[in-house]
């Protein structure tokens, strides 16, 4: 059956509370945390107010701010589950995040300038090292993510725990976002005129957003597991939904066709009526767009209902990455204690106009109301076209009792590379040209929004498509869905967007190259160009993140949510990409490439419908972490990983034809070869990076690619991948 998932703990840090009592008690009382901002320089800014934490006590200076907020919010909502000792160390942390490590790149290129630079801490600039240090630091070896969808991570963080849950990945999950006050979000939305001079008015003046910054961490738990601990349970997770608007990179689509989507498939997922959300946490960020298509969403789904609507963002503000995982922290305190948070900052002549904007639907202007809420709503609209909402429901609802699709087969039914080609030199690069993009139908209009990551994943992707024969039409667009992996990210974009303003100011800002520097904009600018409106997520979390994409992605076909998935991994070269790595001895003395692959995957259902080349069945997969402990090594998180692999395919170590192995850069990559030699022997083994230099996550994602097609052409029976990165492992087996 369906798993149940229940959240059992909370923590958070955020403008208006440094733990959930403080924060949840100035929600309450309608007391904002936005004031004159400190942190960024405003010298000639417009805007100068923000949503900052006021906290002495953040722990690990070690890590970047962003993780430092994380582990004080972690720390809270593990005292509040009662999770210690073992209960602690299987838990698993999924941690969104909008800009990463932007506080660190700030100070490492101001530091630059006076040549005072520290090249320790250049691992704590991608947001991949985000999840990763907070598990090392809170002893956690479940299974780990960096969800990098802007202002949507922190409620699909939330999400993504719940289907490894339902995928038998792990049954206790440390849930949220997480993202720091940062020059370059507050020069971004400066250059984007997207700041409010004042303090902000979501769903009212929509003047603009005061930015913020926090985390929010949930105790994620399937509910048999929470009950044999003992412990409290806050409500559940009653559904949730994913999806992407393909219409604009930075706006919504004014129709709020993306929006009403999403939310009809969190009821549909959750089983619920519009009729039964009592409370919706609205994304309400303040903008004008956001706003009219949100009313719009709202008007059209649950006109005729007894709904309640409010933004908490008019006192935290927008918290980026971690809005989601505030507002859930919120939403679900709504939904244990019976309380309205209000939305404030509304005069009464400002009352008059909501009258009218609002119609039937109950706005919960100024003041908190009480009201019995058994179930809630919260969403989560975000550049990239990222759409994300989620239920919770008190315990016992009417949850409906349906059987998971854990039989799925899933097969690789097309591919695409844009792969550097390894010449015995530090450095391959790939260059491409007008022509790479003109033969794809990309027009010149398109090609120069993009920067060299984006490039990338358009062009693998579009491969990938077409070598799967499939064409998209209103038909099938919401059928087809994308998760992208990646180690870095738009590093080269960040860097120069950040040098920029270190060199010139905070308002010298670009508003062209802005929405580039956030992780998803490479899905977003896939999506609209191909019109694919289905689940998208992109995830940050090293080398092997190029591989967890595909295992993400069998979890979102198992649950039925898709019918077709691109699954890819994209990591992009430049001097500052080759700068970073060389300075911070990341990548050891392999060749450093770049690229993107791209796999597309389809469940048997699909691939039969279309008539479709079913290269090679994906068998098998999983995930496993260590959090650098002498309690579970490295090796072990990796024979863990590759034997649960073996199982689910009912394949044993002897009979694997061939292994693709991506291991680690670094020392411990020796002892990585140790665990493959005592498990196969003399196997074939193969390197894909020998042929195209290191291009991280693209490479990892290859290795599923040159497996299928070995088994296509009959050269092989079955082939394990794996890959390793940020403490963390991915086996897959294809038969």
């Amino acid at each position: 059956m369906k798993k149940r998932c229940v959240i059992t703990g909370l923590g958070i840090v955020c403008p208006v509370g440094n733990n959930v009592a403080e924060s949840w008690n100035s929600i309450r009382l309608g007391k904002t945390g936005i004031h004159e901002v400190t942190s960024v320089n405003t010298e000639g800014c417009y805007a100068k107010l923000g949503g900052e934490v006021c906290c002495n006590d953040l722990p690990a200076p070690q890590y970047d701010r962003s993780v430092r907020l994380c582990i004080k919010a972690a720390v809270e909502a593990m005292g509040d589950a009662g999770l210690d000792g073992n209960a602690a160390g299987e838990a698993g942390i999924i941690i969104g995040s909008c800009i990463g490590g932007a506080v660190s790149i700030d100070e490492y290129l101001t530091a630059q300038k006076t040549g005072t630079e520290d090249n320790s801490k250049i691992s704590n600039m991608a947001a991949s090292s985000i999840a990763n240090n907070a598990a090392s630091y809170l002893g956690l070896n479940g299974v780990t993510a960096n969800i990098v969808n802007a202002c949507a991570a922190g409620t699909m963080s939330i999400a993504y725990a719940c289907d490894l849950i339902q995928a038998d990945s792990g049954s206790l999950f440390l849930a949220g976002g997480t993202d720091p006050f940062s020059s370059l979000a507050f020069a971004g939305f400066h250059a984007l005129q997207a700041l409010a001079a004042e303090n902000c008015s979501p769903l009212n003046h929509s003047q603009g957003i005061n930015l913020g910054e926090g985390s929010g961490i949930l105790v994620v738990e399937e509910y048999e597991h929470a009950v044999a601990r003992g412990a409290k349970i806050y409500c559940e997770v009653a559904g949730y939904g994913v999806n992407c608007d393909a219409y604009h990179i930075t706006a919504p689509d004014p129709s709020g066709e993306g929006q009403m989507d999403v939310i009809r498939r969190a009821l549909a997922s959750a089983g619920a009526a519009p009729s039964d959300i009592a409370y919706v946490n609205a994304h309400g960020t303040g903008t004008a767009k956001n706003d009219e298509a949100e009313f719009l969403s709202l008007h059209t789904i649950f006109d005729g209902t007894n709904v309640s609507v409010s933004s908490t963002k008019s006192m935290t503000g927008h918290c980026l990455g971690a809005a989601g995982a505030v507002e859930a922290v919120f939403t679900v305190k709504a939904v244990s204690e019976g309380v309205l948070p209000p939305t404030i900052g509304y005069s009464e002549e400002d009352k008059i106009v909501l009258a009218k904007k609002a119609g039937a639907l109950d706005f919960v202007a100024n003041e908190s109301r009480k009201k019995a809420i058994p179930m809630a709503m919260s969403n989560s609209f975000a550049f990239g076209g990222t759409n994300a909402s989620i239920i919770f429901a008190k315990e016992g609802w009417k949850a409906p009792l349906t059987e998971a699709e854990t039989e799925t087969k899933i097969y690789v039914t097309g591919f695409g590379m844009q792969i550097s080609q390894s010449q015995g030199m530090p450095v391959a690069s790939l260059n491409l040209e007008m022509k790479d993009f003109t033969e794809r139908g990309v027009k010149l209009g398109v090609f120069r929004k993009l920067d060299k990551f984006s490039q990338l994943q358009l062009l693998s992707g579009i491969d990938a498509l077409e070598c799967a024969g499939i064409t998209v039409s209103e038909e099938n667009e919401r059928k087809i869905g994308t998760i992208i992996g990646t180690s870095a990210g738009p590093v080269t974009e960040v860097s120069n967007f950040q040098k920029n303003i270190c060199d010139k100011g905070t308002t010298a800002g670009s508003a062209f190259t802005f929405p580039n520097t956030v992780y998803n904009a490479a899905g977003g600018h896939f999506s609209i160009f191909t019109k694919t409106k289905g689940y998208c997520a992109t995830v940050a979390n090293g080398t092997q993140a190029g591989l967890q994409s595909i295992a993400y992605a069998c979890d979102v076909l198992k649950s039925g949510n898709e019918a077709i998935m691109l699954a890819a991994g994209t990591d992009e070269g430049s001097d500052m990409v080759t700068y970073f790595y060389e300075h911070s001895g990341i990548n050891g003395s392999r060749t450093l490439g770049e690229g993107s692959s791209t796999v597309c995957l389809e469940t048997l259902s699909s691939a039969e419908t279309r008539n479709a080349h079913k290269y090679a069945e994906i068998a098998g997969y999983a995930l496993t972490h260590s959090a650098g402990q002498a309690c579970y090594t490295e090796q072990e998180a990796m024979r863990d990983a590759i034997t649960a692999a073996l199982n689910k395919a009912g394949i044993e170590p002897a009979a694997v034809d061939r292994i693709y192995a991506v291991t680690s850069n670094r020392e411990n990559g020796a002892l990585e070869e140790q665990v493959l030699n005592e498990m196969f022997g003399n196997t074939d083994r193969i390197d894909v990076r020998e042929q195209t230099g290191d291009c991280r996550a693209a490479s990892a994602n290859m290795q599923v690619i040159e497996a299928a097609k070995a088994i296509d052409e009959k050269k092989i029976k079955t082939a394990l991948a794996v890959a390793y990165g940020c403490g963390s492992y991915c086996a897959i087996v294809l038969k």
